[in-house]
């Protein structure tokens, strides 16, 4: 079992790791199996205000690797994605937070080092320029055709083997990820890789780079030119139990 020593980081993870554990659960919404939150729970649970209050504490001036930076970001995203439907319950949808004239990930969700954040903040504005385009089957936007929210926190000196789980999870997911239909040669991938795929050709191409992660039994279609390559509608459903 994986012991954290947190007080090697500049961040100490513990706190979301065991809200992590404690309360995300496997099911399935719309016949797409997930791993999903109970928000009406975690809404009274104390120690997520006391998480998101780490979190607004701490500066990122006290990151210094590449590794802590991108652990950091990658659940500052998915704590402060779950605090904006929280501030909003209920909700059927993370969307649904948003106003008539805004959009939820333009929307102010909090603070960090003082300054005020939103999702597309760290989305765009931090974790895209990182170059890991791995972020993406990371974060979460508290949806059902989202990436799995990981029943761990990321942590700097796992983060390689979590993202590398974390990509080959959601692309063993024909409800959302990736799935094969041999007779028509057609893959459907995620609309992830459709909206993101400029930073997957910056590493070969959406096709190249998901080669390793994908099922051993898909990685001659994917491949192979003659399969086309088409996308999934998109669940924005709250990932909810």
């Amino acid at each position: 079992m994986f012991v954290a020593t947190p007080t090697a980081w500049a961040f100490d993870y513990s706190a979301w790791d065991a809200l992590l554990k404690k309360h995300v659960l496997p099911t399935t919404l719309d016949g797409v199996r997930l791993n999903a939150f109970p928000y009406k729970a975690l809404k009274n649970d104390p120690a997520f205000a006391k998480v998101v209050q780490q979190f607004e504490g701490h500066s990122p001036d006290a990151l210094k690797t590449r590794e802590e930076k991108l652990a950091f970001w990658i659940n500052a995203y998915n704590v402060f994605a779950v605090k904006m439907v929280l501030d909003h319950y209920p909700v059927d949808s993370i969307k649904d937070a948003g106003g008539l004239f805004g959009s939820v990930w333009k929307k102010q969700v909090g603070t960090i080092g003082g300054q005020p954040v939103t999702l597309d903040e760290i989305e765009h504005g931090i974790l895209r320029k990182m170059g890991e385009p791995r972020i993406h089957m990371a974060i979460v936007c508290a949806s059902v055709s989202c990436p799995d929210i990981r029943k761990e926190a990321y942590w700097p000196d796992r983060l390689e083997q979590q993202l590398t789980d974390q990509a080959e999870h959601f692309l063993m997911n024909p409800g959302k990820g990736l799935r094969v239909d041999k007779e028509r040669k057609t893959i459907y991938l995620s609309s992830i890789f459709d909206w993101f795929k400029e930073d997957f050709e910056a590493k070969g191409g959406v096709r190249a780079y998901l080669a390793p992660y994908v099922p051993e039994r898909h990685r001659a279609a994917l491949k192979d030119s003659g399969y086309d390559i088409e996308y999934m509608n998109y669940n924005w459903k709250l990932n909810t139990l």
